[in-house]
């Protein structure tokens, strides 16, 4: 029998960055635009900062994705000629 293959860890590098980068260019499966997140953002903060932005989501009754998503939409609308 074969092993299945060994799945990576939460966040973990991948082994080969490029194929893991073509991966989102990838044909969309049916899903609309604004359901299908293609990509992932890794930023550096304090774990102060973290706490407090969970508090902000919690109180806002949403998950710190959605409330992080709301924030770059405001701050990068887009823009005509963004997209090819």
């Amino acid at each position: 029998m074969t092993r299945p293959p060994a799945k990576s860890g939460f966040a973990s590098r991948p082994g080969n960055p490029d194929s893991w980068v073509r991966a989102a260019d990838a044909p969309a499966t049916g899903k609309m635009a604004a359901e299908a997140f293609t990509a992932r953002l890794t930023i550096d903060i304090t774990p102060e900062l973290r706490g407090r932005i969970k508090v902000a989501a919690f109180r806002r009754g949403v998950t710190v994705a959605v409330m992080l998503r709301e924030l770059l939409g405001r701050e990068f609308p887009p823009t005509e000629g963004d997209r090819p």
